[in-house]
């Protein structure tokens, strides 16, 4: 985007966009709800640490109303939990679950590939190290020597059925739709991932205000042969 749009000078561009750090905007998008008029879902199961409590944990503070978050003591239980909550609403609503990250992200990865395997809908929102890699290493930050674009995450990529690293927030124009609708697919939903580094939660960028939408998600379900 070009420095004219990015200051948002034009009294048109406000009119269709709405100025938001990543992380409430992917708050405002987990808001959206059912054909019944319940949340999409739930809420949050969150265990904050270096990754996510001053970018993701300060927008579901600021979005509590519409996204409860449910402060959690293991990582591995989060997603369980919301394993559970997805198979009691017959798979049509679903949990978010956040991690700091190193081993905070690396605790989900078992229960996600039971979610994976029963095609259950999870949202593991991850902490991620910088983009810019100016604080390099930081707390708790799994290291790998060969490849510096590896990180914790990536244990995740084989047990989430859509896997995305947002490294700037425009990527949201993309990835949050296909996520949703990953996880409100019958045959495909499962966990879904998306890697969010610090420094990204932190951007602020001019979103079109079509993805910060409560939309209604109507979730159909195939009927079984007469025969």
């Amino acid at each position: 985007m070009n420095q004219r749009a990015t200051q948002g000078d034009s009294r048109a561009f406000h009119r269709s966009t709405d100025r938001r750090a990543g992380r409430p905007a992917l708050s405002r998008r987990a808001a959206q709800r059912t054909a019944n008029g319940e949340p999409l879902f739930g809420g949050v199961f969150a265990l904050f640490g270096h990754g996510n409590v001053a970018g993701i944990g300060e927008a579901l503070y600021r979005h509590r109303e519409e996204l409860p978050t449910y402060r959690a003591r293991n990582e591995q239980a989060m997603v369980h939990s919301a394993i559970a909550f997805a198979k009691a609403h017959m798979r049509r609503r679903m949990m978010a679950v956040t991690t700091s990250i190193g081993p905070g992200a690396t605790n989900l990865v078992t229960a996600a590939a039971l979610a994976h395997v029963n095609r259950l809908p999870v949202l593991p929102a991850a902490g991620r190290y910088f983009v810019s890699r100016a604080p390099d290493p930081v707390l708790q930050q799994v290291e790998d020597a060969h490849d510096g674009g590896v990180s914790a995450n990536d244990a995740l990529k084989a047990v989430s059925r859509y896997f995305d690293r947002i490294v700037h927030p425009a990527q949201l124009l993309g990835a949050l739709p296909r996520a949703i609708r990953v996880l409100t697919d019958a045959a495909q939903c499962g966990p879904v991932t998306l890697a969010l580094p610090q420094d990204v939660q932190a951007m602020v960028y001019d979103l079109p205000c079509f993805v910060l939408r409560a939309a209604s998600r109507r979730i159909p379900r195939t009927r079984s042969d007469s025969t």
